[in-house]
């Protein structure tokens, strides 16, 4: 199992200050943010919202190939293993996506990331179920440029959008070589929407796993609503104060022989990056360890 850091958890760090950080910790992956960038630092921006407002650890969309070819460079020299270029591209947007594709070739990374494809019934024109038809067509409209690019294009279990639970996700993707197409198993996101007992979704899901997640969070109490019946809200954590059973996790991992790549993935905001990433490195290897173990 190789342990690295999806690069939106690093967002004060730039691409090259991310890499040697990485490197210092002892990591042996990173797994870069792909999006397209703001012209200067927005003013004011909350210390919470650091991770998607301006964030530094951030290969430039519109001009991934040489942003990848820079970032790959430097990962090389560190010794790192580029895990995957994460988009938030939909599926549909496929001109985009053969930018990233052909990026991705170039520096001879196999995984993509797209698929984050919004649910919300209030503002939804179509059913789900008319949208989810949608998601797999155009998931099949990519078919025959993964396979010229040699690209795995994965989606991720994410709440709020078209797959946020494994079964979901396992609808989305049936049928299709999990050669080319796969899964980000997302165990933190799965606390918000979608949780389903992590052996049964290992085992449904079985190849198209493709990477895993590790990031963690609570549901907390937040009021009353008119009626006092109590209200909840959607909080990150530190990795050992959430409500994904990470010790479970790594011991499924290891049950069902996934011996892949694993990225920190986390939001929490009760240390600073560098501290945060380091303890979350011993605790990995501790989980892992543990798994084996048993």
């Amino acid at each position: 199992m190789k342990f690295g850091v999806f690069s939106v958890s690093m967002p004060e760090y730039g691409i090259a200050e991310s890499v040697q950080l990485l490197k210092e910790l002892g990591y042996q992956g990173v797994e870069w943010r792909v999006a397209e960038m703001p012209e200067k630092e927005p003013e004011g921006v909350p210390f919470a919202q650091r991770y998607w407002a301006y964030n530094k650890s951030t290969l430039e969309l519109r001009d991934i190939e040489n942003e990848a070819k820079k970032a790959k460079a430097l990962c090389d020299e560190a010794g790192l293993e580029v895990f995957g270029l994460t988009t938030y591209l939909a599926v549909g947007e496929k001109e985009k996506l053969l930018t990233v594709f052909k990026a991705a070739n170039a520096i001879g990374c196999r995984q993509v990331r797209a698929g984050l494809v919004p649910y919300d019934p209030a503002k939804a024109d179509k059913t789900y179920p008319e949208l989810f038809a949608q998601l797999r067509e155009d998931l099949k409209a990519l078919e025959e440029d993964l396979k010229t690019y040699n690209i795995k294009l994965v989606l991720e279990i994410h709440m709020d959008t078209m797959i946020a639970s494994p079964s979901a996700a396992y609808r989305a993707l049936e049928g299709f070589d999990p050669n080319y197409y796969g899964l980000i198993f997302d165990p933190g996101n799965m606390v918000n929407e979608g949780f389903e007992e992590y052996q049964k979704s290992f085992e449904l899901l079985g190849d198209y796993i493709a990477h895993v997640h590790i990031k963690n969070g609570i549901l907390e109490a937040d009021g009353l609503d008119e009626m006092g019946a109590c209200k909840w809200k959607r909080t990150w954590t530190p990795l050992k104060k959430g409500m994904a059973n990470l010790k479970r996790i790594f011991e499924v991992m290891a049950l069902m022989g996934y011996d892949g790549t694993v990225s920190i993935e986390d939001f929490s905001n009760d240390e600073q990056t560098k501290d945060k990433l380091e303890q979350n490195l011993a605790y990995l290897h501790q989980l892992a360890d543990a798994a084996k173990a048993k």
